[in-house]
């Protein structure tokens, strides 16, 4: 039975990794991470009412939309992200951290820069994990990071990204010494941080 959500509230989730799987290498780090992200996905889509469908991805390996819901996850070693939408919709979480001046420059040009006189290493990652959520909710990768723009910053949590000429508006969540950014396309977003024990 086809069940889209009927909310006009977004539920992205992130969830703390336990240590064993911190620690795991390889393969199975990848897959215990994946395994971890698609639970977050999973209570996204109960708390949006939605029974989680198959979640199969395209050649490209962007994730294909089950009875008209969108989704997206994400994961690095200390967290991991799932949010279930509407519409096309992106999540990424990335630890904040000195980065090159190099990387900046390759991130985001001197218009972009001067949207803020706030810290640089938020700034840069408050670019980065926008551009990267909207680049998923896009169904690209990161090869279409030089047609992302930062447009205005809306204010410390939010900002508009241009990408091939449609707006995107993006809300952040920082915590700890991380940051996690959505793709909220109008809708209202309550975000939901777990640390479970397993």
């Amino acid at each position: 039975m086809k069940q889209t959500l009927k909310s006009k509230v977004v539920f992205p989730v992130i969830l703390a990794v336990p240590e064993h799987e911190r620690n795991l290498k390889g393969r199975k780090k990848v897959e215990a991470l994946s395994a971890l992200a698609r639970f977050a996905l999973e209570i996204s889509s109960r708390k949006s009412g939605v029974n989680l469908g198959c979640l199969a991805k395209n050649e490209a390996g962007a994730p294909v939309p089950f009875d008209g819901n969108f989704w997206s996850v994400t994961h690095k070693t200390e967290y991991v992200g799932g949010v279930i939408a509407q519409t096309e919709t992106g999540i990424d979480i990335e630890k904040i951290k000195p980065c090159s001046k190099a990387l900046c420059n390759k991130i985001a040009g001197p218009q972009e820069w001067a949207l803020s006189d706030s810290d640089g290493e938020i700034l840069f990652f408050r670019f980065w994990t926008s551009k990267e959520a909207v680049l998923k909710a896009a169904g690209k990768g990161i090869g279409g990071l030089s047609d992302c723009r930062i447009e205005k910053i809306l204010s410390d949590n939010s900002l508009i990204v241009n990408y091939n000429d449609k707006i995107w508006e993006i809300q952040h969540y920082f915590f700890g010494t991380h940051i996690a950014s959505v793709v909220t396309n109008g809708f209202e977003i309550e975000w939901t941080f777990l640390n479970p024990l397993f």
